[in-house]
């Protein structure tokens, strides 16, 4: 997923959001329920789903905007507005906060100054929380822009972020 520099900077003009839709549905015409592989190009296209793809999928895939806003808000992996540069998943599951999850998510709130479903203060990271990175016997576990980190401490969060946060 590509993800823009800055959320302000990233909002596309509406004739590349709706070429980016349309070049999804003729990546995927033909192909049965290919309504989340067409979300997932848009997003890995723009960086997220943009308001404005809603009405042309709905047209081009003969689906009501609602079935198509409802699967776009029941997945918490699509976004529709930008995310920053880097997007921090933290696990919620039961392994990683009987581990100390609860105490992360603590400390990467604080340190961003921001919670879940928002973006950092300085505009470069965007908390997201997720319920299992499969990494339950080396919790806690989060993800970095898609590339996940096992038994995170405080101190390795930190590092993992870097000047980011």
């Amino acid at each position: 997923m590509t993800t823009p520099a800055s959320p302000a900077a990233a909002q596309p003009a509406s004739d590349a959001v709706k070429q980016a839709a349309l070049n999804a549905v003729n990546r995927y015409a033909g192909q049965k329920g290919n309504l989340l592989p067409v979300l997932h190009d848009i997003q890995h296209t723009l960086g997220y789903i943009p308001d404005d793809a809603v009405p042309v999928l709905s047209e081009a895939l003969q689906l009501s905007r609602a079935e198509i806003h409802g699967v776009i808000t029941f997945y918490p992996h699509f976004h529709s507005k930008p995310m920053a540069p880097t997007v921090l998943e933290m696990c919620r599951a039961e392994s990683c906060q009987a581990m100390g999850a609860n105490r992360l998510i603590d400390h990467a709130r604080q340190k961003l100054g921001c919670d879940f479903h928002e973006t950092s203060q300085n505009g470069q990271v965007s908390l997201e929380p997720v319920y299992c990175l499969g990494l339950c016997a080396q919790s806690p576990a989060v993800m970095v822009n898609g590339q996940p980190h096992a038994r995170v401490t405080p101190a390795k969060l930190d590092k993992l972020l870097g000047e980011e946060a």
